[in-house]
């Protein structure tokens, strides 16, 4: 399928400089508003729950988005919303879930999520396929989500209910260890603080849940993915350290097995993205993967002058509907 070095993206709002201007801009202030979400909880074979959020339009619809969050966030981030209002007023069920303890409450198990956790995604979609509604479902993910889509559907390449018909998603770490090397970059340094202030806020709720499992003293002085995640994210999720975490929870051995039509938008400048994370050469032979490659975008930004949505909320719209 064609790798797209040409893209369509071109129309950068003139006050959105540089990579790092793209992605904080649009993270602090896009709004997106009118989309009202009904909640259903799921619960999890290990006595857990999941929250998905629902955006239908009207009874008996054929035709629902799955849609996957980015790290530390929910079905509320702008970039989640943007996309089911967007299809929603295209004429699409969509339906947000949020994972573990990203819904608005900490989640019961000891353990969280992260970005190869597709047995909670699995979870998600095994229950829309039980309900029996739709003839035809589509994933959307964003960054992590957009992770997990990817390994999720190379996984299951084999046995993928032929009623999933395909995928987009942007801003993907499609290799962990190149966007873990990224993000310990200086001049990243803004991002990873962020991520990890509100990764050990937490560590800390879980650890008052599990008081005797888990050991957070000097968790404040962390300054690394590569010791929390060795010290935390490998412990809960059984993982040996964070190499190790983030070669198997990494999507890109997955790659080769997708079967599906998949939409990647990764934009050159995006800060949190390493070289590995963008599969040229992958997408240029491969069946079913489609690369798009902006010059611009940021990270989950894409953001269109005097316009309520993206321009990736707009490519993964038209991609997905052609399909």
């Amino acid at each position: 399928m064609p790798y797209i070095s040409s893209s369509t993206y071109h129309k950068v709002p003139f006050y959105l400089r540089n990579g790092h201007m793209e992605t904080i801009i649009p993270s602090l202030f896009r709004k997106v508003k009118g989309v009202n979400y009904e909640r259903e909880r799921i619960d999890t074979s290990d006595g857990d729950f999941l929250d998905l959020d629902w955006s239908r339009i009207s009874t008996g619809q054929k035709r629902l988005l799955i849609v996957s969050h980015g790290l530390e966030g929910s079905t509320d981030r702008h970039y989640v919303k943007g996309l089911t209002k967007l299809m929603n007023g295209s004429g699409w069920d969509v339906m947000g879930w949020n994972c573990r303890s990203c819904g608005g409450e900490m989640n019961r198990a000891f353990r969280l999520y992260h970005h190869g956790a597709t047995d909670d995604l699995a979870a998600v979609i095994d229950h829309v396929l039980a309900l029996g509604q739709y003839e035809e479902i589509y994933l959307a993910g964003i960054s992590m989500g957009g992770s997990m889509t990817l390994k999720y559907l190379g996984e299951q390449a084999h046995q993928l209910s032929d009623r999933i018909r395909g995928a987009g998603v942007y801003s993907v770490p499609c290799s962990l260890p190149s966007s873990a090397a990224t993000l310990s970059v200086k001049g990243n340094s803004f991002y990873k603080n962020r991520f990890l202030k509100k990764l050990k806020e937490k560590m800390k709720l879980k650890a008052a849940q599990y008081p005797d499992r888990l050991d957070i003293s000097g968790i404040d002085d962390i300054s690394s993915f590569d010791i929390f995640d060795s010290l935390y994210t490998a412990k809960l999720h059984g993982f040996r350290d964070a190499a190790d975490f983030y070669q198997k929870a990494s999507a890109e051995s997955h790659l080769p097995q997708i079967n599906v039509p998949v939409l990647i938008i990764n934009a050159w400048n995006d800060p949190l993205l390493g070289d590995a994370c963008y599969p040229v050469t992958l997408a240029k032979a491969h069946d079913f993967i489609h690369l798009e490659t902006p010059l611009r975008g940021g990270h989950t930004g894409f953001m269109l002058q005097g316009d309520e949505f993206t321009w990736a909320e707009y490519r993964i719209r038209d991609f997905l509907t052609k399909l």
